[in-house]
C-alpha cells in the first residue's frame, strides 16, 4: 500500500511540474525573449494580420508575386509534399501543367526557375529564389505599370542572403515582397 501512495504522489508532482510549471515557464520565456516568433511571426498591416512570415499563401492577382506551388493547397492543417516520384507519369504531368500555366501567365518567360513549378517538401515554403521572383517581374510590370527596374529594386531590398553566410540559398519572402509592392501600387 505504501508503494501505491508513493507512485500516486510522484505522478501528481510530475503532472504539476511537467504539465503546468514547465509549459508556463517556457511560454513566459518565449513571450519575453522571442515575442514575435512565439506568436507565429505574424505580419500585420494597419492592425490587420495579413499572414505569417513562415507560411506560404496563395496570391492569384496578376499584379502580385506568386508563391511556390503547394501540394497541400496552402492549407496549413495538412502539411505535405507531393510524394510523387520524379520519374512518374503523374509528376511529369503535374510539372508540365505548372510550366504551361506559368508560360501562359508570363509569356516572355524563357528560363523557368525550378521553384516556380515544383512544390517544397512541406508545401508551405514562404520563400522563392531570387530568380523565381525575377521571372515574374515582366508580368507584374505589364500589369502595374511599374518599371522592371523598380520591381527588381524591391526584390533586392527584400531579399535575404544565406543563413550564417553558408546555409541555404539567397531568397525572398513572397508575403514581404507583396506587402512592399502593395505600398506602391493600387489593386
Amino acid at each position: 500500500m505504501k508503494l501505491i501512495w508513493i507512485a500516486i504522489r510522484t505522478s501528481v508532482v510530475l503532472l504539476v511540474i511537467c504539465g503546468f510549471i514547465y509549459p508556463l515557464v517556457t511560454t513566459g520565456l518565449a513571450q519575453l525573449f522571442f515575442h514575435k516568433q512565439a506568436n507565429g511571426s505574424l505580419v500585420e498591416v494597419n492592425g490587420f494580420v495579413q499572414g505569417s512570415e513562415l507560411l506560404a499563401q496563395e496570391f492569384k492577382s496578376p499584379k502580385l508575386f506568386h508563391s511556390r506551388a503547394s501540394a497541400a493547397a496552402y492549407n496549413p492543417t495538412g502539411s505535405s509534399g507531393s510524394n510523387k516520384a520524379v520519374a512518374s507519369d503523374d509528376y511529369i504531368k503535374a510539372i508540365t501543367e505548372q510550366v504551361d500555366a506559368l508560360k501562359l501567365e508570363n509569356p516572355t518567360l524563357k528560363d523557368i526557375p525550378a521553384d516556380l513549378v515544383t512544390t517544397s517538401g512541406s508545401g508551405f515554403d514562404p520563400d522563392l529564389s531570387i530568380a523565381g521572383a525575377q521571372a515574374q517581374v515582366p508580368r507584374i510590370s505589364k500589369e502595374t505599370g511599374m518599371t522592371e527596374g523598380d520591381l527588381n529594386g524591391i526584390i533586392d531590398r527584400i531579399s535575404k542572403s544565406r543563413q550564417l553566410g553558408i546555409f541555404g540559398e539567397p531568397r525572398v519572402n513572397v508575403l514581404e515582397l507583396n506587402q512592399e509592392l502593395l505600398k506602391t501600387i493600387k489593386l
